[in-house]
């Protein structure tokens, strides 16, 4: 019986990943890192990774687990758990149910746990493709139960972000979901548990400055933009030009402010070296 779950949401997985990653073989995309055309089916098969520059675009989050999980390991954690409309926002309930619709998302957060190379870790992962991996109510508390589900199984905890920030459509309530989720990792952490934080492109505002900033180990991909205000922003409130590359990847390895920069065909490797190092410290 559990090998027969096992399969279905394996399936469900790939046939999530299959939606997300659906491309035209005809169809040409422009790369907004070189501006070169390719065939969509070759950044398809390069995980969309321009097959030129190596320009990274955004993935899916159910394509993202697809890529980095052992088969048959994925089981989706509170699925079912979505926002809710606290201030009456005009138009949101309408938005909500468009993106739904569009994505299969419940909303911007899919929580999982899975196995990398036989190694089993709790998983979250920020889809931008919703409200631009906005943090609301529901993607709060999502990764708020996901720390607690890891705290309490003794298990490593990794997160995939990617967000424009805290989701205005949620004012305030929003804005508590970066103390809250803090929180969350900070009574997972001295617990003894590992929380390996994995930026993407790009990850910015409320998340930057609360869970995605506190991993034990800090990745990104090549590339990510990763700040609290954009450097525009930054630039019109202190009047001056900022470095070249300012709040790139790549700038904040050479400053200290990540381990690693992790090219998307090698999250899983890294990864599983990252849990099995993990393991034989006596965890896991």
């Amino acid at each position: 019986m559990n090998r027969l779950f096992s399969q279905r949401r394996d399936r469900l997985l790939t046939y999530q990943a299959m939606r997300e990653g659906k491309t035209a073989s005809s169809r040409r995309v422009s790369c907004p890192g070189c501006g070169e055309e390719s065939g969509a089916l070759d950044w398809s098969r390069n995980g969309q990774v321009c097959p030129r520059c190596g320009c990274h675009g955004p993935i899916g989050a159910y394509y993202r687990l697809s890529m980095i999980l052992d088969p048959g390991s994925f089981r989706e954690l509170e699925e079912k758990l979505a926002p809710a409309d606290p201030l009456d926002f005009p138009g949101y309930p309408e938005k909500l149910a468009a993106l739904r619709e569009d994505t299969g998302l419940r909303d911007a957060a899919v929580a999982a746990l899975g196995r990398i190379e036989d190694h089993k870790a709790v998983f979250v992962v920020l889809d931008s493709r919703f409200l631009m991996g906005s943090m609301g109510t529901a993607v709060g508390e999502k990764v708020t139960r996901a720390a607690e589900y890891a705290e309490k199984r003794k298990l490593p905890l990794v997160i995939f972000s990617a967000s424009g920030g805290a989701r205005m459509q949620e004012g305030i309530f929003s804005l508590m979901q970066m103390a809250k989720t803090a929180a969350a990792i900070q009574r997972f952490q001295s617990g003894g548990g590992l929380y390996i934080s994995c930026l993407t492109h790009p990850t910015t505002g409320g998340v930057t400055a609360s869970f995605a900033s506190l991993g034990d180990i800090m990745l990104a991909e090549p590339g990510a933009l990763v700040g609290f205000a954009g450097p525009r922003v930054i630039e019109q409130t202190i009047g001056e030009k900022l470095p070249e590359g300012f709040q790139r990847a790549e700038y904040l390895l050479d400053h200290g402010f990540l381990d690693q920069i992790v090219p998307r065909s090698q999250w899983r490797p890294v990864l599983g070296r990252l849990l099995a190092l993990h393991e034989k410290g006596g965890r896991g």
